[in-house]
């Protein structure tokens, strides 16, 4: 059995912002996960949220795959998608929806007639969330002893990747002789990533990447509460300070509903070592990358592509 791990809390409404940012700083080279609080998306709207999203996923699947994804929007069905790649295994056993920016008409929606207000629910929350996201990486720049609106000047902020994933993984799964993940272990690729729950187990960490055999820590949902990880991105921007943790989800045995909330940088935003991260002793581990180049080879190996 693993351990559940106390992950830190931390308050997205405090007035203190130094000592905020100096818990994120511990949370980030700790853990790479933290709970976040008074984030400013009503409780009311994650219920509308989680409701909507087992509506779309109730549908028939011929009516689901009319939705299929392209442009990185829209329905991916179960087993489209393996994030552990050296695996054996046919795939994940979970299916997702991605909804992305708002502002560049990709994305793909249900008709109106089918889920009345699925839409309208969705892209209130995609703004909600952008909006807490948005004011929790001006903190994380504090916590690296940066500017507050570090990000914003270098252009990370400025029409930033963000993406909704609504995400639903079946109780009832075949019986294979094959181990089949909900989720399979990674990491994620972007800046952060604000995840909701229904509070269904299934969501474990393992801290120590290289360490055999690796160690899975059970994350607790917190009600209310968002579970915030680091990604890729950022642990390259800090020369590994922060970690972008490896994660899974397990199969729950019963019906699982979570909604992931990515934020990427624009997609000409330069990732490259701060300064506040290398020394001499602590030289750059990674070279200068454009968040698209680096984003796009990633879902390549993630689908097979």
């Amino acid at each position: 059995m693993s351990e559940a791990l106390q992950l830190p809390i931390v308050d997205l409404s405090a007035p203190d912002c130094i000592s905020t940012a100096n818990a994120i700083r511990q949370a980030c080279m700790d853990h790479g996960f933290f709970y976040l609080v008074n984030h400013g998306v009503e409780e009311e709207l994650l219920k509308e949220v989680f409701e909507q999203s087992s509506k779309f996923f109730s549908l028939p699947v011929e009516e689901k795959m009319k939705l299929a994804k392209k442009n990185h929007r829209g329905y991916t069905a179960p087993y489209a998608e393996k994030l552990d790649t050296s695996l054996n295994t046919k795939g994940d056993s979970k299916e997702s929806f991605y909804i992305g920016p708002l502002a560049d008409n990709l994305n793909q929606w249900p008709l109106e007639e089918d889920l009345p207000s699925w839409r309208s629910t969705m892209e209130t929350y995609h703004k909600k969330v952008l909006c807490a996201g948005t004011r929790l990486i001006s903190l994380i720049a504090l916590a690296l002893k940066l500017d507050e609106d570090f990000f914003e000047k270098v252009g990370a902020l400025n029409e930033p990747l963000a993406f909704s994933r609504m995400l639903h993984y079946p109780g009832d799964l075949d019986s294979y002789s094959e181990e089949i993940y909900g989720a399979s272990a990674h990491s994620d690729y972007g800046m952060i990533t604000l995840l909701v729950t229904d509070g269904v187990p299934g969501l474990q960490v393992c801290r120590e990447k290289s360490k055999k055999p690796q160690v899975w820590e059970d994350v607790p949902s917190m009600n209310g509460a968002f579970i915030v990880n680091i990604g890729d991105m950022m642990e390259r921007w800090t020369n590994c300070l922060f970690r972008s943790t490896l994660h899974r989800v397990l199969p729950p045995g019963q019906e699982r509903y979570s909604v992931a909330f990515f934020i990427n940088p624009n997609k000409d935003c330069i990732v490259e070592c701060l300064e506040s991260c290398c020394s001499e002793s602590c030289p750059p581990r990674f070279l200068p990358i454009r968040c698209l180049d680096y984003l796009e080879e990633r879902l390549r190996l993630t689908y097979g592509s």
